[in-house]
């Protein structure tokens, strides 16, 4: 009788984990957007023994400087499929832009210790 399941809102707004990027997007986004701006957050660290980074990496803002917010070692990469993991996503509302990356393997340019912050 005590073996009762208990169901409780989830996520952002009780809609799971994806609603939460689209409203950062649609505010934040839309915000940095409107002075064609782009904010961007990354870290990576090298993975030792090898020549291989672990970087995850986000940035948001207007669509056509949603690149330039990530670290420059990942230029390219978005999307791509030339590491081990490459793990990439989108999500685009109107003028805004949000993109997020996460890599594991070979970076060219990457150091070993990195905390990427960026506003432009």
């Amino acid at each position: 009788m005590g073996d009762k399941k208990r169901w409780g809102r989830g996520g952002c707004f009780g809609c799971g984990a994806g609603c939460g990027g689209f409203i950062l997007v649609i505010l934040l986004g839309g915000v940095l957007s409107l002075f064609n701006a782009v904010f961007g957050l990354g870290a990576s660290i090298g993975i030792p023994f090898t020549q291989n980074n672990i970087t995850a990496a986000g940035s948001i803002g207007s669509k056509d400087k949603i690149v330039d917010g990530l670290p420059s070692y990942t230029q390219g990469r978005l999307a791509g499929n030339q590491n081990f993991i490459n793990n990439s996503s989108t999500l685009t509302v109107g003028p805004a832009e949000g993109a997020a990356v996460l890599i594991i393997g070979k970076q060219d340019g990457a150091p070993a210790i990195d905390l990427h912050v960026v506003l432009r």
